[in-house]
């Protein structure tokens, strides 16, 4: 009943509901304005307050007697390091390179591209963007050059801040010549690239536009957080797109804010003063929301964990940083889980450390089975929480509230809507889908504080994507289901986005590169299931007449090409050669029918396919390769 009054409150009274949210933050100008519409007649919070997300990060907590408190606890097991730094440490670090920024000429409205490590750097850049209204867009560290060329022309930076190098397991990952190619094939370059040197022997091309990270920082003069609109933005966060172009979110400020206190009190259930850790990067939003600002400006100590779930130095790894660092309640992808559930099935790891710290376990970034979820609470025997939500949320769209009360897990569903989230399953034609019915889901707007308010430089798509499907709701490109309860299922993308390990990924765009191999005549590429990251993609691809490389030769080359353009993030490793694709009669290749061959799942042929025995041939295929189990 807790749940179902203040739930109920957030959807019939949104504007009371978030005023009140918004109270728990310090602005600098409150805000009179809860909810109203922006020039695009899009709805938008708190347009008359003024604060910055900086300033509530660390300011605020040393004015309050905080300085000396952790702030970021730096845990590397990559590179044997663990370092501790507080509140008034963050200070200084973090206003001196926004001082260093201002120097270059850079103002609030200006962009820049962080391209970095999981590095205490990587923060601080982003907390010093956000000090003096600079909107930064963080690009994965270690995406390929192609891909970060992209994001340039787009977001048109004005600088760019790096590391000289990311590392593996054992392997060293040079990010500045990845930097440099990516300028070189922008259109649009920045004047300047700030880098950062952690002396582990990579390759540091020198080039005209570099500034040294290190006495860059250590000449800036400490700078004051500004005053920012609510409305402004924060950051720009590139998603997958189905066109294969990527869209960048815009994120707010006070809004944002508002969204993220919530969460970390009634969605995460820490205090003030407690640890949190979430295992992502900040390349992604998990990494933006809940390893800097959300944890920051709760005050929650939040761990920066530089390494894999295995093998650094193995499935160990979380327990021991839960245990020493004394770890409140943590976040991962249901992919680290059975990673770790692979090395270690018996969970005799687990068993060596003290983790009676550990409060709740959440799991998001792809759905999560079952089976992970059982296996982490038996092993744990804390509550083991799957929630979801999206890039462009920002926060949980669905879950179970535990700031609010615990409710009864369903394996399968990330339980229920959180406050302001009013999710709806709508069938084709936009009505109400009857109860346990799969259908779209969709969001009756407003939607909350926090979640996106445009896309970069393309409002029309905004539109287009997201609110024209459906109005007067947001459509989130997900399907699923709501059962007698309430419970929602989030059963997969309806477009051909594929969620491998937590990162989203076109396949519109694999398809691309494939296509344009000399040997390939047609291609179809899509996600299929796997155990360990949720879903890889698999290509298939059919030849030109009197191809003279042999078959092994083409699909190496193939997926080195999908390698270098995406990265290895895609997990491109599978490419089968068909002699044809099922197609219907107008052409289109049934993706969503190969899928689900693959998948072992249950399908219709429609009945506007070409030709119907293609099917039988695609099985033999899959059967052969080994890809899926089939009973045909």
């Amino acid at each position: 009943m807790k749940y179902q009054k203040i739930y109920k409150k957030s959807i019939e009274h949104p504007e009371v509901f978030w005023k009140e949210q918004s109270d728990q933050l310090e602005w600098f100008k409150k805000p009179s304005t809860i909810l109203s519409k922006d020039k695009n007649d899009y709805d938008q919070w708190f347009e008359d307050g003024e604060t910055n997300l900086s300033y509530l990060c660390i300011d605020k907590h040393i004015k309050d007697g905080f300085g000396e408190q952790v702030a970021i606890i730096y845990d590397s097991p990559v590179t044997n390091t663990i370092q501790k730094i507080t509140f008034n440490e963050l200070h200084s670090e973090v206003a001196k390179l926004a001082g260093g920024l201002k120097s270059l000429g850079l103002e609030k409205g200006d962009t820049i591209i962080i391209y970095m490590p999981m590095i205490p750097q990587a923060a601080y850049a982003m907390l010093a963007c956000a000090r003096i209204g600079v909107i930064h867009s963080v690009v994965f560290g270690g995406f390929a050059p192609h891909e970060l060329a992209i994001r340039i022309d787009d977001c048109k930076p004005k600088a760019i801040i790096t590391a000289c190098s990311g590392i593996e397991i054992e392997k060293i990952i040079p990010y500045k010549p990845y930097v440099d190619e990516a300028i070189d094939l922008a259109v649009n370059k920045p004047n300047h690239v700030i880098v950062f040197d952690r002396h582990l022997k990579a390759e540091i091309p020198k080039k005209d536009y570099d500034i040294d990270y290190k006495s860059f920082v250590n000449q800036a003069k400490e700078v004051e957080a500004i005053h920012l609109e609510s409305t402004h933005p924060s950051y720009v966060l590139y998603t997958s797109g189905t066109t294969g172009t990527p869209k960048g979110i815009i994120r707010d400020t006070g809004g944002y804010a508002t969204a993220l206190k919530f969460s970390m009190n009634y969605v995460y259930g820490v205090n003030p003063g407690e640890v949190f850790w979430a295992a992502s990067d900040v390349g992604w939003v998990v990494g933006h929301s809940f390893i800097v600002y959300g944890p920051l400006l709760n005050r929650n100590t939040t761990i920066l964990f530089e390494g894999k779930p295995i093998r650094t130095p193995d499935a160990s790894t979380f327990w021991r940083v839960i245990s020493e660092h004394r770890v409140s309640a943590m976040f991962t992808a249901p992919t680290a889980i059975r990673a770790i559930k692979k090395e270690d099935p018996l969970g005799l790891f687990i068993k060596r450390y003290d983790l009676s710290c550990l409060k709740y376990q959440f799991l998001a970034g792809e759905r999560c089975d079952a089976a992970t979820l059982q296996w982490t609470q038996d092993q744990l025997k804390i509550p083991v929480i799957d929630h979801w939500w999206q890039t462009e949320s920002g926060w949980p769209m669905i879950s179970n509230m535990v700031g609010v009360a615990l409710e009864v897990v369903k394996p399968g569903s990330a339980t229920l809507p959180v406050c302001g989230y009013d999710i709806q399953i709508l069938t084709e034609d936009g009505e109400q889908a009857p109860s346990s019915t799969e259908g779209y889901v969709a969001i009756k707007l407003p939607l909350p504080p926090g979640t996106l308010t445009n896309l970069w430089g393309n409002p029309e798509r905004f539109k287009k994507g997201y609110l024209e499907r459906f109005p007067g709701y947001y459509f989130s490109g997900d399907g699923g289901y709501k059962d007698e309860d309430g419970y929602v299922f989030i059963t997969g993308r309806v477009d051909d986005i594929i969620n491998v390990a937590g990162h989203r990924l076109s396949t519109a765009e694999m398809e691309e590169i494939v296509s344009s191999h000399q040997s390939v005549a047609e291609c179809a590429v899509f996600g299929v299931h796997c155990e360990l990251k949720g879903q890889k993609p698999l290509g298939l691809v059919v030849l030109k007449a009197e191809v003279s490389q042999s078959d092994e030769t083409i699909q190496k080359e193939i997926i080195k090409d999908v390698r270098r353009e995406i990265g290895a993030v895609a997990s491109f490793r599978d490419v089968l050669i068909v002699q044809r694709l099922p197609k219907t009669r107008s052409g289109k290749i049934l993706r969503k029918l190969l899928r689900h061959i693959a998948d072992d799942l249950k399908y219709n042929i429609p009945s506007t396919i070409d030709d119907p025995e293609i099917i039988n041939e695609i099985a033999s295929v899959y059967k052969t390769n080994q890809i899926g189990i089939h009973k045909n």
